[in-house]
């Protein structure tokens, strides 16, 4: 029988310590979440040392509430103060990973989710004692949290990193060809890339009613011609995609989220012209939990995977891949749909994402 495992004082209040640095970076989360959607960070950022009550008035917000939220980042070391003057000041050094002007160093939008996976825990501890998963229906913001995100890493490097990714893409883009985004959401990207190459078609495809109504809305007021969106359960992709139709297929984060992945993939090659090119972005696990402890961000991706990913896939009768599913189990399905030649891609401004370049 195995001896009783002897009491580590040192180890015990070593990780009572890192508790309660985890309950103060969790509700400091929420702060900076609230930082970043009311401008205060971007606001501060322009601002030398202020009083509660100037800062209020510059951002025009309730004083009383950015006082005390003023209060989370002093105690948070997030922003300086001043105990003579009473005033505050967010460093240059702060603010070049907390403002919409970081572009893709903005780390304040990614906490956006943690009030967001919030929300749903209720739930989530309901599938945790009966299993099932919770519905996208459930997740209040989260397009809006992801279009954002993808805004920030995609867009702003969509022209300068993303494409040329693929040799000749967009020479190929300027003569005109036909373009499939896979789980479009709210269509972002390709509404840009209709923009950027107006002799393209682009098609866009998504689950979420109100993703593509967004996506619609965004392509009549830019006044796009050459961009469709459709609302697509693509759980039999495989059976109904079009054949050989498209020169290039896209899926921005979105193949583990799905019920049927493989049948997602099977569709995608089934409607690859045999010269075409299929651009994967998925987040960038190992399939190894050993090595992805190692990532700088591995909590918040296993976190994401557990309470959105796995859950909204299982919900629909799926596999549940989760987030983390990582690159050697991607490569597994990528050649189990038919593709043969299969290119990882990192970028270096990118910390989540491997990019895949695959062909048939």
């Amino acid at each position: 029988m195995k001896d009783k495992q002897a009491f580590d004082t040192l180890k015990a209040e070593t990780f009572a310590g890192s508790l309660i640095d985890t309950l103060n970076k969790g509700a400091l989360s929420l702060m900076i979440s609230i930082g970043h959607r009311s401008g205060l960070f971007d606001t501060m950022a322009k601002m030398d040392y202020a009083t509660s009550a100037e800062i209020a008035d510059k951002t025009e917000l309730n004083e009383r509430y950015v006082r005390e939220w003023l209060g989370a980042m002093v105690t948070g070391e997030v922003i300086e103060y001043v105990p003579e003057s009473k005033s505050y000041r967010l460093s240059a050094e702060h603010a070049a990973y907390l403002t919409r002007k970081a572009g893709a160093d903005n780390i304040a939008v990614f906490t956006q989710y943690v009030a967001v996976m919030g929300e749903v825990e209720d739930d989530i501890l309901k599938c945790f004692k009966n299993g099932g998963g919770v519905p996208y229906s459930k997740f209040h913001r989260f397009h809006d949290v992801m279009a954002e995100d993808s805004g920030q890493s995609v867009l702003s490097s969509l022209e300068s990193h993303i494409l040329p990714l693929v040799p000749g893409l967009i020479a190929k883009l300027k003569s005109g060809i036909n373009m499939l985004d896979v789980g479009c959401g709210s269509g972002r990207i390709i509404n840009k890339l209709a923009s950027l190459f107006p002799n393209s078609h682009f098609t866009g495809m998504d689950l979420s009613t109100e993703a593509i109504a967004e996506a619609n809305s965004e392509a009549t007021t830019r006044g796009l011609k050459n961009v469709e969106f459709i609302i697509k359960d693509l759980s039999d992709f495989h059976q109904i995609a079009p054949v050989e139709k498209y020169d290039f297929v896209t899926t921005f984060d979105a193949i583990h989220d799905q019920g049927k992945p493989l049948n997602v993939l099977k569709g995608i090659f089934r409607s690859l012209k045999p010269d075409g090119i299929y651009l994967m972005q998925d987040i960038s696990g190992t399939s190894h939990l050993e090595e992805d402890m190692k990532h700088s961000i591995g909590t918040f991706l296993y976190t994401i995977s557990c309470m959105h990913c796995m859950t909204v896939s299982l919900a629909q009768g799926g596999e549940g891949l989760g987030a983390m599913w990582g690159e050697e189990k991607t490569k597994e399905y990528l050649h189990n749909a038919g593709f043969s030649t299969i290119k990882t891609n990192k970028l270096a401004h990118d910390i989540q994402n491997n990019w895949y370049a695959v062909t048939k």
